[in-house]
């Protein structure tokens, strides 16, 4: 019988969770206010974790709030080894996730769109 998921699906899980609990309760850094966690890919080996962050203001930029997680990047991993149990903590490495943003500016479109063919 196959597993239903991966241990790599498990792990990107598990690290997802955490470290949305660390950023809401943990760091104190102002930069990572607002931060949330959309997304997280593992390597195949689990050596290295892509972390997707999304803002609560869409229209933020995102810059400042990545520097603060590469800041807090060792913090992260040190927490995630105490809270998960893996062999060894990926490294993680931190990119903005701009598909809420592109999905809201859709969203406008297609309202703009039926505006013009109920008033035209």
């Amino acid at each position: 019988m196959q597993r239903e998921f991966s241990r790599s699906q498990r792990v990107e899980q598990q690290i997802q969770r955490a470290l949305g609990e660390l950023l809401l309760l943990e760091v104190k850094d102002p930069r990572v206010r607002g931060v949330s966690v959309s997304a997280v890919e593992v390597s195949r080996d689990l050596g290295v974790a892509q972390v997707w962050i999304s803002l609560l203001a869409p229209d933020d930029d995102p810059a400042e709030a990545l520097a603060g997680l590469r800041a807090a990047g060792g913090f992260l991993r040190a927490q995630l080894g105490k809270r998960l149990s893996l062999r060894r903590v990926p490294e993680l490495r931190f990119d903005h996730d701009s598909s809420i943003r592109r999905g809201s500016e859709l969203g406008q479109l297609i309202d703009e769109a039926r505006r013009r063919d109920s008033d035209g």
